[in-house]
């Protein structure tokens, strides 16, 4: 799971490797992950075998769980609060679900 990561890699085909589940939380504006990244991200998962999503923000930048990332004072970084809270109930259903599937802890 990740917000707001940098997607590139360099040995795509380690995706095969991935047995976790994968959640990515991109903002649309953020300069520093680009459409053809995200294309190429998506790419290496589809060749991977991979059980992945990629939930994209519209109108957030980089940092955008990161209320004081505007501080910083670099372009293309930016607190985003409705994607912030978003990306949390994503990360929260994920957990969900993994938890679920394979069910409570058993007392040994």
């Amino acid at each position: 799971m990740a917000f707001h990561p940098r997607l590139a890699t360099r040995r795509p085909h380690d995706a095969a490797n991935i047995s976790a589940k994968v959640l990515v939380c991109v903002g649309t504006e953020d300069p520093l992950i680009s459409v053809a990244e995200r294309l190429a991200f998506e790419e290496e998962m589809r060749a991977g075998g991979v059980d992945w999503r990629m939930n994209l923000y519209g109108g957030a930048q980089h940092s955008f769980t990161r209320p004081e990332s505007e501080l910083v004072g670099v372009a293309g970084l930016g607190y985003h609060q409705h994607s912030d809270e978003r990306s949390w109930r994503a990360m929260l259903d994920l957990f969900d679900e993994c938890l679920c599937e394979h069910g409570p802890p058993q007392p040994q």
